[in-house]
């Protein structure tokens, strides 16, 4: 009987102090990050205004999607009245980059709970994959806490952010001009620099970034997906020669 009661308390009892310090430490990480993408939940917000969705649909669209890149582009399809296919097919292709963010997760996730897993893989953005594995350079372990609880942050300003651009779309005559999109370069350029530690990720950000700029002027359909994998051989032919010379 004392055996069934200990069982009880300790899985009823509230989060230990430890895991308080993670989700205070993941809050003050990811928070910088998340105030990035105010402008633009507040532009997706007010675009999904302007192409027609009711305001319940434009925030259950980042209640549910939760994907800011995949639904911009959406949101810019349906406004161009694009076809369904041209949609999915886009969004698949930027979304495609959290099949990586994934793998990386994998090993450390693959014998937790299918609710886990789940929860894990709703809250995976570029924001919360960045600080996570900043995390885990640093204490050498993977912590599902810090995880969850950096993507929650981030889903919640996402969010506000949006209602914001929902609130404003209706009253604000073409907010989507006044150049709140830069917020999207900037929080990549914020995620990507501190990452920038060996040659191969140097030669893989240049190379990938100048084949977009140039791509974009003769091919703009698949300047990105190409750009991407010039940056993947780079860095992969640039890392092959630093493991060589070691």
């Amino acid at each position: 009987m004392t055996t069934s009661r200990t069982i009880i308390a300790r899985e009823t009892a509230p989060s230990s102090p430890s895991d308080l310090k993670i989700i205070y430490q993941a809050t003050i990480d990811i928070l910088p990050l998340a105030l990035a993408t105010v402008p633009w939940g507040v532009l997706c917000g007010s675009l999904a205004i302007n192409v027609g969705l009711s305001p319940l649909q434009a925030q259950l669209m980042s209640l549910l999607v939760f994907a800011g890149a995949a639904q911009l582009a959406a949101l810019t399809i349906m406004g161009a009245v694009g076809s369904l296919t041209s949609m999915f097919s886009s969004t698949f292709v930027i979304s495609s980059r959290h099949l990586l963010y994934s793998a990386v997760f994998r090993e450390h996730v693959r014998k937790s709970s299918l609710g886990l897993r789940c929860c894990i893989a709703f809250f995976l953005t570029d924001e919360m994959f960045a600080v996570t594995c900043a995390y885990m350079r640093k204490h050498k372990v993977f912590s599902p806490v810090y995880a969850i609880s950096s993507g929650v942050v981030f889903y919640l300003i996402w969010n506000i952010s949006t209602f914001t651009g929902i609130v404003a779309g209706q009253h604000i005559p073409n907010i989507e001009h006044l150049g709140l999109e830069f917020a999207i370069a900037a929080t990549f350029i914020a995620i990507v620099f501190p990452e920038i530690k060996s040659r191969s990720i140097l030669f893989s950000v240049i190379s990938s970034g100048l084949s977009a700029i140039v791509l974009s002027i003769f091919m703009k359909d698949y300047a990105l997906i190409i750009a991407t994998f010039i940056g993947m051989l780079c860095g992969y032919l640039t890392n092959d020669k630093e493991c060589t010379d070691e």
